[in-house]
């Protein structure tokens, strides 16, 4: 019964850190319309930045707390790190201010994360 208990809050773990990240993606997206239209829109889009990116290690920490005691599938965990590997992605997109890229990687990357979250 305790084995049980501590598997489902370690699964609530991993759903908090997907929500998380899911609602830091779609803040990105709210900034980055701000960045285009206030002044203080490139700090919040910055700030905002750091805190997906912190989201997104997150997700791979609760992914790999779900995983390893439990012995389950990996397949959270590669999903945790495919995120990570897109967000470090999105990350340089926006330092070298590719936009071509950088907005349509945010909408999948907002697209997979609300799929994740679905599928918990």
């Amino acid at each position: 019964m305790a084995t049980q208990a501590t598997a489902q809050r370690r699964f609530s773990f991993l759903q908090i850190a997907i929500t998380l990240q899911t609602l830091t993606i779609f803040l990105q997206a709210v900034s980055a319309g701000l960045l285009l239209t206030s002044p203080y829109g490139e700090t919040l889009h910055s700030v905002g930045a750091r805190v997906m990116y912190g989201a997104s290690i997150l997700y791979v920490l609760a992914a790999v707390l779900a995983w390893k005691p439990g012995g389950g599938s990996p397949r959270p965990v590669w999903h945790a790190a495919g995120f990570l590997v897109l967000a470090s992605v999105q990350v340089v997109l926006g330092i070298a201010h590719i936009p071509s890229v950088h907005l349509p990687l945010g909408v999948l990357m907002f697209g997979l994360s609300v799929l994740a979250l679905a599928r918990r």
